[in-house]
């Protein structure tokens, strides 16, 4: 994996002399509620996804961001990589990613912030392609890139850190 990132980031570099925006999303998502769910090759998978290739992106593409006069990192990360959420059917895996996924935000944002690099991370729920945009539907994709063109779009000293998302209140029955 480290030879393709290298090589992915040498690609971009031979086109731009600078990278404005890095969107990282990382893990692909896997159900499973029980650790034997999925295959080991599956589990290595998704966490050198989430986290290690996630990682080695941002390192590679950072002296390209680093060149931008407006330079943000868009962490993709999931309501799975809080502290104590529960409520999605994904793997653990794919929890633990999405955790590692976090704390490289969490120290970046830190880190970056002098530079003048933002470090912008998502936290929504599960969430569905399309439907209607509602406060009883559940999160669509749009919603989601509609919060992320709006933290890009501010101006360069209004840092937004995180935006977390609440679940779709369900009636009890």
């Amino acid at each position: 994996m480290p030879d393709s990132v290298r090589a992915f980031a040498g690609s971009v570099a031979g086109r731009t002399p600078h990278l404005d925006v890095l969107v990282n999303s990382g893990a692909v998502y896997i159900e499973g509620a029980d650790l034997p769910d999925v295959s080991d090759d599956e589990i290595e998978s998704v966490m050198a996804a989430g986290a290690t290739g996630t990682m080695l992106l941002t390192k590679h593409l950072l002296p390209l961001l680093r060149a931008s006069s407006r330079p943000d990192i868009v962490n993709m990360i999931s309501a799975c990589g809080e502290v104590g959420h529960r409520r999605s059917g994904a793997h653990p895996a794919f929890y633990a990613a999405k955790h590692a996924h976090a704390g490289l935000a969490e120290i970046l944002s830190h880190r970056l912030r002098p530079e003048g690099i933002r470090v912008i991370s998502l936290f929504p729920p599960d969430f569905v392609q399309n439907g209607p945009r509602r406060a009883d539907s559940d999160l669509t994709a749009r919603s989601i890139i509609d919060c992320v063109l709006f933290a890009v779009a501010q101006p360069r000293d209004c840092f937004i850190r995180e935006f977390r998302f609440e679940q779709v209140q369900r009636p009890h029955h």
